[in-house]
């Protein structure tokens, strides 16, 4: 089957950013979101990114025009029949993903493939409150979508080899390089990357050095291209947190405990760049 046009729900950071990595393809996008604002939002993010994109000549107007004249924007999950995929990039929330994913198999046609992007949570369980099993597969996708080139299609346990060929092969035409995963919590990039951040929260809880000096540390070290605090910025403290808490009750394991610094950020709103403020402060 080949996948003409890809439904999103969640027009934030990564449904944004995902829709945007489509409609730059070829592909048509219906996002959807629970509130107006919050479509125009992510539409008026996508303009801006493609603005971006057109003063550094990597596009061209006639590009701009034809990549926002493939994305449709809508509150109603109706908006989504026809699509032959629909990507679900809600926030981070087990109880919410169940909640939306129940409601588009109840939508949707059967034949019509389901993908979470969830960075942690247990592809298999999110498949089962579906009768799509075999359909349903995990889409994690990078931030900043639109320049990452990384996908891991995660297989859960029902997950069919059509159904992953089909996801792979849409991945390569969005230009991405996937790389197939099994399921498992955090997947691989997440299960690594992740405690690395938590670890660099413990080292600033404890006064061991300076943000700045941790994430030079890091970047000059390892020859990392950004350091792991500026890096949660990027990704959201909250979103740190939820996936350090899914390790720690999957796994049993205490090394997988969320810094009591981390807590207390996300307890303040200080969630990174999305609010402004996070370990460093984007208010200028």
């Amino acid at each position: 089957m080949s996948i003409t046009t890809v439904g999103i729900v969640g027009a934030g950071t990564m449904g944004n950013g995902i829709a945007q990595a489509c409609a730059v393809s070829g592909v048509n996008v219906v996002m959807v979101d629970i509130a107006q604002a919050a479509v125009d939002k992510g539409i008026a993010t996508i303009e801006k990114s493609l603005d971006r994109l057109l003063q550094k000549e990597k596009i061209t107007e006639a590009d701009k025009a034809a990549a926002l004249g493939r994305i449709k924007g809508s509150t109603s999950y109706d908006a989504l029949q026809g699509a032959q995929m629909v990507i679900e990039a809600a926030t981070e929330n087990h109880d919410l993903k169940n909640k939306i994913l129940k409601q588009l198999d109840d939508l949707l046609e059967p034949d019509v493939i389901i993908a979470t992007n969830t960075s942690s949570i247990s592809i298999t369980q999110l498949a089962a409150v579906t009768k799509r099993a075999d359909k349903f597969v995990g889409m994690h996708f990078f931030n900043p979508v639109p320049m990452m080139a990384l996908v891991e299609i995660i297989r859960g346990l029902q997950t069919s080899d059509t159904t992953h060929d089909t996801v792979k092969d849409l991945a390569v035409r969005l230009g991405k390089s996937p790389i197939t995963v099994k399921n498992a919590p955090g997947f691989v990039v997440n299960r690594i990357l992740v405690p690395m951040i938590n670890e660099a929260f413990f080292v600033l809880s404890e006064g061991l050095a300076t943000p700045e000096d941790i994430d030079a540390g890091m970047r000059l070290g390892c020859n990392h291209p950004i350091g792991p605090l500026a890096l949660a910025d990027m990704v959201g403290l909250d979103v740190c947190l939820a996936v350090m808490e899914v390790y720690l009750e999957q796994f049993g394991d205490s090394k997988y405990r969320p810094c009591p610094l981390l807590r207390e950020y996300v307890a303040a709103g200080r969630l990174g760049r999305k609010t402004g403020e996070g370990v460093y402060n984007y208010a200028k």
